[in-house]
C-alpha cells in the first residue's frame, strides 16, 4: 500500500555557494537504512487537522501543484512543516501577519518538539497554543516520486523546498539519523560518485537539480512549473544487483546488497 509522505530540501546560502541539509539514515532501518536523505516522513492522520493556522498559498494551489485533492494537499504541507521541525529543529511557522519565528533552539522549544515526536501534541495544537500558523509561503513544490513496486514499503512522496528562516539553524536532532549536516549539492554528488555516500535515486536526482543554482534566491525562483508530474521508476535485476530505471531514461545502480523486497 502506498503511504503519502512529505520531504523537505532545506537550503541556505554560504560564501562557497548553496548548501542543502542532509541526513544519513541509521543503518538497519527497514527502509533506506544507511542512505543519505532529506528530512521527511509519512503523513500523520493529525496532519489533516483543518483547524491549523495557515499563511501563504491556499491548499487549492498546493493541490494543483501536486495533482491531488485539497485535503491531502493541506496534510502534505503540514507534514512537511512537522517533519522539518521533528528531524531538523527548523520550524516553518510564524504569527499571522508577522515574520517567521526566529529562534526555536531553546529548552522550552525542545520540550515542545519532543512532545510532537511522542504524539502528545499535534502540529495544529502546538501552533494554536502559541498563536502561530503554518507558513506555507516559505515552501515551494519541487518533485514527486513514487517508490517502485518491488519494494514492500512504498511511499508516494512530495518533495518541498524551503530556506531556513532567519535566526533559526538546523540541528542534528533526528533519532533516525546517525549523521546530519550541510553540504554543497556538488560535494554530496562527488561523495556519491566516489562511493562514500549512498543515496536512492530521488535524492541523487534532486541534488543534481539543486547543483545548478548558485544561491537560495535562484533556487526559490527556479521551482519547477506546476503541476509536477509524478516519477514512478522501475527496477531491473542483473548479476550485479539492482538498477533503477527512471522514465527519462536515467539508469541508477543501487548499492551492492540493496535489493527491493
Amino acid at each position: 500500500m502506498l503511504r503519502d509522505a512529505a520531504t523537505v530540501l532545506l537550503v541556505r546560502d554560504r560564501p562557497a555557494g548553496l548548501e542543502v541539509y542532509l541526513l544519513r539514515r541509521v543503518r538497519g532501518m527497514p527502509f533506506a537504512g544507511g542512505m543519505t536523505a532529506y528530512p521527511g516522513g509519512s503523513v500523520d492522520p493529525r496532519d489533516r487537522d483543518v483547524a491549523v493556522g495557515w499563511v501563504g498559498p491556499p491548499p487549492a494551489e498546493w493541490a494543483a501543484a501536486f495533482g491531488t485533492g485539497e485535503a491531502l494537499a493541506r496534510a502534505l504541507v503540514c507534514a512537511a512543516v512537522r517533519e522539518t521541525f521533528e528531524e531538523a529543529g527548523v520550524l516553518l511557522a510564524g504569527p499571522p501577519g508577522g515574520p517567521p519565528v526566529s529562534d526555536v533552539d531553546t529548552g522550552d522549544w525542545e520540550a515542545v518538539r519532543q512532545a510532537l515526536l511522542a504524539r502528545e501534541v499535534s502540529l495544529a495544537g502546538l501552533l494554536s497554543a502559541r498563536g502561530l500558523a503554518v507558513r506555507a509561503d516559505l515552501l515551494r513544490p519541487w518533485a514527486h516520486w513514487i517508490t517502485p513496486e518491488p519494494e514492500p514499503r512504498r511511499y508516494d512522496t512530495r518533495f518541498f523546498l524551503a530556506a531556513v528562516p532567519a535566526g533559526q539553524r538546523a540541528r542534528d536532532v533526528s533519532g533516525e539519523a546517525d549523521e546530519a549536516g550541510w553540504l554543497r549539492p556538488a560535494d554530496a554528488l562527488a561523495e556519491h560518485a566516489a562511493g562514500t555516500r549512498t543515496m536512492l535515486p530521488p535524492t541523487l536526482l534532486t541534488l543534481h537539480d539543486l547543483a545548478g543554482y548558485p544561491d537560495v534566491a535562484g533556487v526559490l525562483a527556479g521551482a519547477p512549473p506546476r503541476p509536477i508530474s509524478p516519477v514512478l521508476p522501475t527496477v531491473e535485476l542483473d548479476a550485479d544487483g539492482a538498477v533503477v530505471v527512471v522514465p527519462d531514461g536515467s539508469r541508477i545502480r543501487l548499492p551492492a546488497g540493496f535489493l527491493p523486497g
